[in-house]
């Protein structure tokens, strides 16, 4: 009796995985039946001939009865239908220039002894190299201002020096050597709105 019982519980698991196993790859297969088509089955299943046919392999159309195909995929590796890509174009606003002045510029850099690389505004040069931001004498352009320096490009006041007074700026680049290239120059800056 409990070999029979035994028996009977292991044809029950037996029959149970399987029928899980058939219910899994159910829903991920099909059974080609006689009269199907390709296109009945990618109808039927909300996917594309093309698809199909690349899921499975085929280099035709042609199907045969008992055949099992994959009808779906969690990722779709071919869309059937193209949607036109509309091209946009971005009008972007160019900042309101509110005042050019002309000024002398040298520039100056965060990697020398003694130079912690904290602005004024308390923006980090060592850890954001990359920032343009330019010194500037607090009363002829205020902290914060956004601006276009000539040579140079846009940048933020966003730093004060002893040597900054009237129409002086440093820009800050990140390189030593870079920043003694720059020299001195006489440059036009454009104060941003």
């Amino acid at each position: 009796m409990k070999k029979f019982l035994l028996t009977l519980g292991l044809a029950g698991l037996v029959l149970f995985g399987s029928h899980a196993a058939s219910a899994s790859a159910a829903s991920n297969t099909y059974t080609v039946k006689s009269g199907d088509s390709l296109y009945k089955i990618a109808k039927k299943y909300k996917t594309s001939v093309t698809n199909l046919k690349k899921w499975n392999h085929l280099k035709s159309d042609m199907i045969h009865p008992k055949q099992k195909l994959v009808v779906s995929s969690s990722v779709k590796a071919v869309t059937t239908k193209k949607t036109p890509v509309k091209k946009t174009t971005v009008k972007s606003k160019a900042p309101k220039i509110v005042k050019t002045l002309t000024v002398t510029a040298t520039a100056y850099t965060a990697n020398c002894k003694r130079c912690s690389g904290i602005t004024a505004t308390g923006l980090n040069l060592k850890k954001n190299p990359k920032l343009k931001v330019i010194s500037v004498d607090p009363k002829v352009i205020k902290l914060g201002t956004k601006v276009y320096v000539e040579g140079y490009g846009y940048a933020v006041a966003g730093d004060t020096g002893g040597a900054m007074r009237g129409n002086k700026i440093d820009v800050f680049i990140p390189s030593k050597s870079q920043a003694l290239k720059w020299g001195r120059k006489t440059v036009k800056v454009k104060i941003l709105k």
